[in-house]
């Protein structure tokens, strides 16, 4: 195949959603751990080696999957930084819609879950790139409050990593897990709160 050709770099990137689809669909139903590259391709009714056409492994499908799932935490991210409001208002809106996306798309499907504590574990680029970018989010959002005098003159990059420290609690799947079975006095809105005053 080309890939120099449009059409069948087109191609290509058909078959790799389709094989993600089919990954995504298999470790939901059965879990990561009991799913291999001859389940994946059974379901798209081709042979195991058509699969390492395009991914070397089931460890690297895994990745692309947990890449896409975060794409959708980092869309949503960007789109709230852009909307025309305070940044103290976007900042807080970041930090519980990303609690929210993680209770929701993460721990209500437990063998999602599995995927992301399985990358985490590896400690793989893409959850670190994942961090990475979120936290530029944060430090422009911190940046922009400095600049239009909603928070006092500081160091925003070093406000943002500290921020984002203290309310890791809210986004990190496997602390989220061991906290919800915990009876708490504060809610995630009284912790976003009590961190962004620092900002002031």
């Amino acid at each position: 195949m080309d890939i120099g050709d449009p059409h069948a770099e087109m191609v290509r990137q058909e078959n790799v959603q389709r094989i993600l689809d089919a990954a995504e669909r298999l470790f939901k139903h059965y879990g990561y751990s009991k799913t291999n590259v001859a389940d994946i391709a059974k379901d798209l009714g081709m042979s195991p080696a058509n699969i390492y056409r395009f991914f070397s492994s089931k460890a690297e499908i895994h990745k692309a999957l947990c890449n896409r799932m975060l794409e959708v935490t980092r869309d949503v991210a960007l789109a709230n930084a852009a909307r025309p409001v305070s940044a103290h208002e976007r900042l807080r809106d970041h930090f519980l819609g990303q609690h929210r996306i993680t209770v929701e798309m993460l721990l209500h499907e437990n063998k999602v879950h599995e995927m992301v504590v399985v990358a985490i574990e590896e400690q793989w680029s893409v959850i670190e790139n994942h961090i990475m970018q979120m936290r530029a989010i944060v430090t422009g959002l911190v940046r922009e409050g400095i600049a239009a005098g909603e928070f006092r003159a500081q160091d925003a990059d070093a406000a943002a990593e500290c921020l984002c420290d203290c309310v890791v609690t809210l986004c990190h799947p496997q602390i989220i897990a061991e906290c919800l079975i915990e009876n708490r006095r504060t809610t995630p809105a009284d912790l976003v709160d009590f961190a962004l005053r620092a900002l002031k």
